[in-house]
């Protein structure tokens, strides 16, 4: 134990900085970027996964960094003075194919997707991520969506328990937005927000394992930036963005994207677009589960466009 506590230690003092890139040694083993190539990382969050990419790829190599969060974007942008390879756009991953044509960039190489959040993305967003802080009742990466308060101003009690049970699979769905509806004039952040799911509950929900608003919050979040909808645009539009022996590998933290990656892929490979490069799911070591605890829920798969 002493070991591992070491491990994940170092770990920590490693990547100096709260966000520790999930899977990141299977994700680039997998990705196998080499010198020269041309790879994009379609959710840059604080450059974690990328900065290991552009060691790869080096200085003749370059490398298209996407992210709907115009924090990341500057963060990406602070960047490029150290890599003169870097490119940064703010858009959605799912309009890559639109981006390239934009930037006059060709097919890529490589391509990864880390569909989780970042700390400081939950914790400093400010745009109500977050059921532990007061902030407003936004839950959006940009300006451009339908912002949570304006939802829930139109929203029947019937359609939010859709949302709620659909996309976050809350068992309480119907109580929860029954509860909310209710009370939705009174609501102006998102730790208002939690406290009302919290108390509709019951008290030995999950046996304290998850805060009891996690689910919610998940789906509205979802459903919001239709995230599910812009992962199945990109997979349906591989061949548009990837050179044939490209390389594809996303990092999924719930069932639903998970599930709609798996179906996918297998659909890609029955139809002989794509290779799969991983049989099962890679999870997280035991070292890393230790040294970063929120890469307990991730699940990464990869493929290959075949080439023909």
């Amino acid at each position: 134990m002493a070991i591992k506590n070491l491990i994940a230690n170092c770990q920590l003092r490693i990547t100096g900085m709260n966000h520790i890139p999930v899977l990141l040694k299977e994700a680039i083993a997998l990705l196998a970027p080499k010198t020269g190539e041309f790879f994009i990382d379609g959710t840059f969050g604080d450059g974690g996964h990328a900065r290991a990419i552009l060691e790869k790829i080096g200085s003749h190599g370059k490398l298209l960094a996407v992210d709907w969060d115009e924090k990341a974007i500057v963060n990406c942008k602070l960047q490029i003075a150290e890599f003169g390879n870097l490119i940064c756009a703010q858009s959605n991953y799912a309009d890559l194919s639109k981006i390239l044509k934009s930037k006059k960039l060709d097919k890529a190489d490589g391509l990864l997707l880390d569909l989780g959040f970042s700390s400081k993305q939950i914790e400093n967003s400010g745009r109500g991520f977050s059921f532990r802080k007061d902030e407003p009742l936004i839950m959006t990466y940009n300006n451009s969506s339908e912002s949570l308060q304006e939802l829930l101003n139109r929203i029947s009690t019937l359609e939010l328990e859709g949302i709620i049970r659909e996309f976050g699979e809350e068992r309480y769905a119907g109580r929860i937005a029954e509860a909310i509806i209710k009370q939705k004039r009174g609501i102006k952040t998102s730790k208002e927000l939690a406290e009302i799911i919290a108390n509709v509950v019951p008290k030995s929900y999950e046996h304290s394992r998850i805060h009891p608003a996690t689910r919610t919050f998940q789906a509205l979040r979802i459903y919001l930036n239709k995230e599910l909808e812009n992962l199945t645009q990109i997979l349906n539009h591989l061949e548009d963005i990837l050179n044939p022996g490209g390389r594809i590998a996303i990092i999924s933290f719930h069932s639903l994207e998970d599930r709609i990656v798996k179906m996918s892929f297998k659909d890609l490979a029955k139809k002989g677009r794509i290779s799969i490069l991983t049989k099962k799911p890679v999870i997280a070591s035991e070292e890393e589960l230790l040294g970063n605890p929120r890469s307990r829920s991730a699940k990464l798969r990869a493929a290959i466009i075949n080439k023909f």
